[in-house]
């Protein structure tokens, strides 16, 4: 009988060790719903050794993982011993509130962002005002729990206590902010691409996402691109003066055509896209998924993430 369950057990070990990445979506919408907000664990499989894409929803998602099995330990193991560190995209709520409110329960760790996303940290968030400091910069008392790690464009910064690197990137979101991308790197070479929140180029009369996408377009050639979480929090209804720094599904397809112009004609057809962002409200995110699935010119893999349900890449 033990025989027989280990050999059971096989085929899935086969599949998670054959896999680059693990994702664990914590949250998936953007805003309207509290308990469910911007935030992917990533890491090697097998090895619960995670860097947070953004902090919108931590210790719900985390619940929610747990009831689905995706994690077998306890909300506190998962939070202070899974999460080694976290990536900031930018500075709005539904991407770090979870940081915020699960601050005194956490363990020491780095949060890794570019200066204009921990300048809002310090400023509006940990500065014993609306929140202590629990980072190790800015006002006093200064309490050490989490030191910023500043990201450079095109720098590569090493993740402490898991196998990865990350690339960080510019993006525009709107006429009052900045929001940022990453390349996430494990140790044989494997890429994975998440995007915070950003408008289209032509929107924002900006080349941020030219000039990311021109640097992904050799992964993508090359095999090494896994995946790309990127947002689409309204449908095509939304007036392009009205989107405030988002994208539309027709928008998407507009911006990953100039990645695919980089990398070659059909470089993207089967190729997975994870959705990111959906803003809740009436039938909007069913619309969105609709418009996605009718207009999908590139071939794309459209994936639609659940919170607490494993991806594997």
């Amino acid at each position: 009988m033990k025989k027989l369950f280990l050999f059971l057990l096989l085929p899935f070990h086969a599949i998670l060790w054959s896999q680059s990445f693990e994702l664990v979506p914590l949250g998936v919408y953007g805003g309207g719903d509290e308990s469910n907000l911007s935030a992917y664990l990533i890491g090697e499989p097998g090895k619960n050794a995670f860097l947070a894409l953004d902090a919108g929803t931590l210790r719900s998602g985390i619940q929610v993982a747990i009831a689905n099995q995706t994690f077998t330990a306890t909300e506190a193991v998962v939070l202070k011993s899974y999460i080694k560190g976290y990536f900031i995209s930018h500075g709005h709520l539904d991407h770090l509130a979870g940081l915020i409110i699960n601050s005194p329960d956490d363990s020491k760790k780095n949060i890794y962002a570019m200066d204009y996303v921990i300048d809002i940290f310090k400023k509006y968030y940990f500065t014993n005002g609306p929140w202590s400091n629990f980072a190790n910069e800015g006002a006093s008392p200064v309490l050490n729990k989490y030191t910023y790690k500043k990201l450079d464009t095109q720098t590569k910064q090493k993740i402490e206590n898991t196998g990865l690197q990350i690339e960080a990137f510019e993006l525009s979101h709107g006429d009052f902010s900045k929001s940022s991308a990453v390349l996430v790197e494990n140790n044989v070479g494997a890429v994975v691409l998440y995007l915070g929140d950003t408008g289209a180029d032509r929107i924002e009369k900006s080349d941020n996402l030219a000039r990311l996408w021109k640097n992904t377009a050799p992964l993508l050639q090359s095999k090494k691109l896994k995946t790309i979480l990127i947002e689409v929090s309204f449908p095509n209804s939304q007036p392009e003066n009205a989107l405030y720094g988002h994208l539309t599904p027709k928008l998407l397809v507009e911006e990953l055509q100039v990645l695919e112009s980089y990398a070659g004609k059909g470089s993207l057809d089967r190729f997975k896209v994870i959705i990111t962002h959906l803003k809740p409200g009436g039938d909007q995110i069913e619309t969105i998924k609709k418009e996605l699935e009718e207009n999908n010119p590139l071939g794309l893999d459209y994936i639609f993430p659940k919170q607490g349900e494993r991806l594997l890449f």
